[in-house]
């Protein structure tokens, strides 16, 4: 039997957001490897065996998906959102760069799923119709001080943001910290999203501005965008939209 390795996202969290193709390499699949949350989102079926392992596992899990497929496995490494996106795709090429040489043979591809920002992004109307970043608040892979550094310089070229992973039980200042440097870069007046858990029976959108925003508007299923100077909000009945325009002053 002849292995590859697909390295899929599920989309934000509805089965309609993902992808005809990432459906068709489950259903190809003899293993699935990832997070074991998104791993139980794949359905269980004869041939198929699931292989969930712990959030900060990824080499690790990278590693033993690499040589399944080595050993003539059909495998597809599964994140949330969008593969390429904080997720199993860096981590599967740093494994493949540090490790056995043979990996390097592997038929390997990353197929593209629907991104939380995308979807958090959509649910409002289209805050980041024009120049925008993305930036994960998680320091554990990286230090504070460069993620503070990033807000600041992003605010500074008036970005609208796009930020992952804001606040979690084991880091509640982090987030506390970003409100501020952003209030001190931006005002009290700019627009702030909070879209938590979209694509499921959970959703939950907020559109505020910096001034009334709290931190514990935010968890670890929150997505949340910032606005640019140019980010609008057009008031109607029931929810409002929020977009920036396509062109900058």
């Amino acid at each position: 039997m002849s292995g590859w390795m697909k390295i899929v996202g599920l989309g934000p969290g509805s089965e309609t957001m993902i992808t005809p193709e990432v459906t068709d390499a489950l259903q190809e699949a003899t293993d699935v490897v990832g997070y074991v949350p998104y791993v139980n989102r794949v359905a269980p079926r004869t041939g198929l065996v699931r292989h969930g392992s712990d959030n900060r596992e990824e080499i690790r899990r990278a590693e033993q998906a690499l040589e399944l497929a080595l050993e003539g496995h059909r495998v597809v490494v599964v994140s949330s959102g969008d593969p390429g996106v904080f997720a199993m795709a860096a981590a599967v090429f740093e494994a493949l760069e540090a490790g056995d040489a043979q990996w390097r043979t592997l038929d390997i591809q990353v197929l593209p799923g629907i991104s939380a920002m995308l979807a958090a992004s959509a649910s409002v109307g289209a805050p980041l119709g024009h120049d925008f970043c993305c930036i994960n608040l998680s320091d554990n892979l990286k230090p504070w001080a460069l993620i503070e550094k990033r807000l600041r310089l992003a605010a500074e070229a008036d970005f609208a943001m796009a930020f992952y992973n804001p606040r979690s039980k084991a880091r509640p200042a982090g987030f506390e910290r970003t409100l501020e440097v952003l209030r001190e870069a931006c005002g009290p007046d700019r627009l702030i999203i909070f879209a938590r858990a979209v694509s499921t029976p959970e959703e939950s959108i907020r559109v505020t501005t910096l001034g009334e925003a709290t931190p514990d508007m935010a968890d670890m299923r929150t997505l949340v965008i910032v606005g640019s100077q140019q980010t609008r909000m057009i008031e109607r009945a029931g929810a409002p939209l929020v977009y920036t325009p396509r062109s900058a002053d």
